[in-house]
């Protein structure tokens, strides 16, 4: 209840985040029926617990480095591999967790956006200008010649980011395990799969998740 009462004590709008598959979303937000006053844009990597979404191969590996943080784990990248085949992978089955947000996109694209972990990262002048677009508020001309948007971007860029000392300092819990803050950023690199893993495992996830995708008309390139 007294979080209740911080969020409705927050004035609108409100900038919210969640790892939450979007078939658990309230009734109140997601019923396709019904105006939805709310939006969500989805930057979509399922490594770091909030749904951007990332290539699969990367993201677990990612996720692998992260979780082995923790100095009382030794999991190994194959584990990890197979925790997707399984459903033991956080926020899985992660087909689902992808369509319910990619579905909802289709039906009212005015309030579901999602971006791409790697199109991000190739061109994020553009798409810093698409979500202050989607969200109401688009830069105007002066503000793109006094170069609002690129400092935004190397502002928000992963270097940026990593070098801040606010964001390496302390730790954070995550589900029962310290992580110390800089566990968060390691590379954030496109491509680094191809140093932790068999071609074989690559080749056997890629066929998995393209059955899985078949005729969604998602995809992860």
């Amino acid at each position: 209840m007294e979080e209740e009462s911080k969020l409705d004590a927050t004035p609108s709008p409100r900038l919210l985040s969640t790892h939450l598959p979007y078939s658990v979303l309230p009734a109140s937000i997601t019923d396709m029926n019904k105006p939805i006053e709310c939006k969500y844009f989805i930057t979509l990597s399922c490594n770091t617990f909030f749904f951007n979404h990332r290539q699969p191969k990367d993201m677990l590996i990612s996720f692998w480095h992260f979780i082995n943080r923790d100095k009382s784990r030794d999991v190994s990248s194959s584990y990890v591999w197979e925790s997707v085949r399984e459903c033991t992978y956080f926020g899985s089955p992660i087909w689902d967790h992808i369509l319910g947000y990619w579905n909802a996109s289709k039906v009212k694209p005015d309030n579901v956006l999602i971006l791409k972990y790697e199109d991000m990262k190739r061109n994020p002048t553009e798409n810093v200008e698409k979500i202050a677009e989607f969200i109401g508020q688009p830069f105007s001309n002066s503000e793109k010649e006094a170069s609002i948007v690129d400092n935004i971007v190397e502002l928000c860029s992963f270097e940026k980011m990593k070098a801040l000392g606010a964001s390496m300092a302390g730790s954070q819990k995550v589900i029962s395990s310290e992580f110390p803050n800089d566990s968060f950023f390691r590379k954030g690199a496109i491509g680094d799969w191809v140093n932790h893993v068999t071609p074989e495992m690559a080749e056997s996830l890629d066929k998995l998740l393209s059955e899985k995708f078949d005729g969604s008309g998602f995809t992860f390139m």
